[in-house]
């Protein structure tokens, strides 16, 4: 059989530069109008029985180099289970070596989460009586910026994800928080507060198979300050929903591609620092370490000086605009190293049930914010 690499279709990336018997040579197609790149996304047919040689030979350029020591590719005959298959990295080429034994196989830089998954997840969400929807704009390539809204009590609580599409985990992350907060289990939260949900912040880049920026090659998470409606429409709608019901309470759910484990980041270097504010997203973070085993407080990026945070970057600009007790959540590529899993490292699974775990935290902490 002839072999075949395909990427076209929702969230593909990849171009084939050769193939020589057995071995394949690829390159990841770069952001548009941008030169970040990472992410990767793409089906091999007629390969059944053959041990195939992968090599992304631009690696080295990627946005996150230093991210590919450890790294292990994610692969899967029938796009549920997503298995990792060693992997390495030496002078700038990322290489795995496989054996497919079906006619189809699928490779990933992590377990994919496309539109037509979100567009189900959102109609899933929508039909509980906990839920409210709403369009709140759209982006550059006309898709919808999905809202879900689950009326509650006074404190304002924001959860969005996916600023930088490439991050799929994120939105596994948001499966598994609509999930429960469309169960009884979340009474207990929605006793205290409204929770306001944007599942996908940047549809465009989902589908067309970026790392990190939108239609227009922008990140938005450097968009916060001045969003505009010719650049970032999708931060420009949700800001202005923020704005009109506060915010005392925000997750930004995101990816490293580096740190193998789970891990927050906040707000240290905003102008109106106090230890008081501080002090509630630290309790938060050893409350949830607590609570469960697939996070931990000893790894993360360094705290940012005093007047030194950038606001262009949403948990900055919200801490400082609203006074919110705002968080970053950085969800790992590679595995959560102090709780591994050799077979399918840090997973879809694994990102559900640690947004459970984070809003179960959430319903008792918020109480004393």
């Amino acid at each position: 059989m002839t072999l075949a690499i395909n990427a076209g279709f929702d969230g593909g990336n990849i171009r084939v530069v050769a193939v020589d018997g057995d071995r394949v040579d690829l390159e990841i197609v770069a952001d548009h109008r941008s030169d970040f790149f990472q992410w990767f996304h793409f089906r091999v047919a007629g390969a059944r029985g053959r041990t195939l040689t992968f090599r992304i030979t631009n690696a080295g350029g990627a946005a996150y180099a230093f991210g590919w020591p450890g790294y292990r590719t994610r692969m899967s005959h029938d796009r549920i289970a997503w298995r990792q298959v060693d992997t390495g990295y030496a002078d700038g080429v990322l290489t795995w070596a496989v054996a497919i034994d079906h006619d189809l196989a699928w490779f990933a830089y992590f377990a994919p989460y496309t539109m037509e998954r979100h567009h189900a997840l959102v109609a899933r969400a929508a039909l509980s009586p906990a839920a409210e929807h709403r369009e709140l704009g759209r982006s550059l390539d006309g898709q919808s910026i999905d809202y879900l809204r689950f009326a509650g009590g006074a404190r304002q609580v924001w959860l969005y994800a996916r600023q930088h599409p490439g991050e799929s985990m994120t939105e596994w992350w948001m499966e598994g928080a609509l999930d429960w907060l469309c169960s009884p289990a979340a009474a207990p939260l929605l006793a205290q507060a409204t929770v306001h949900v944007v599942p996908n912040m940047n549809p465009d880049g989902t589908r067309r198979g970026h790392l990190r920026t939108n239609a227009a090659g922008v990140n938005l998470n450097r968009e916060w300050h001045a969003p505009a409606a010719e650049r970032s429409p999708e931060v420009l709608c949700v800001l202005a929903d923020m704005d009109r019901t506060g915010v005392d309470a925000a997750i930004d759910v995101h990816g490293d591609e580096a740190i193998p484990a789970n891990f927050l980041a906040g707000y240290e270097g905003i102008p109106s620092w106090t230890a008081e504010h501080g002090d509630k997203l630290t309790r938060y973070a050893a409350a949830l370490a607590a609570h469960t085993p697939d996070f931990q407080t000893e790894r993360g990026y360094p705290k940012t000086p005093p007047g030194t945070a950038n606001l262009a970057m949403s948990t900055n600009q919200l801490a400082e605009r609203f006074g919110a007790v705002a968080m970053t959540l950085e969800m790992p590529f590679k595995d959560h190293d102090p709780n591994p899993d050799p077979e399918f490292g840090w997973s879809p699974d694994r990102s559900k049930r640690l947004a459970v775990a984070m809003l179960e935290v959430l319903a008792a902490e918020i109480g004393g914010w």
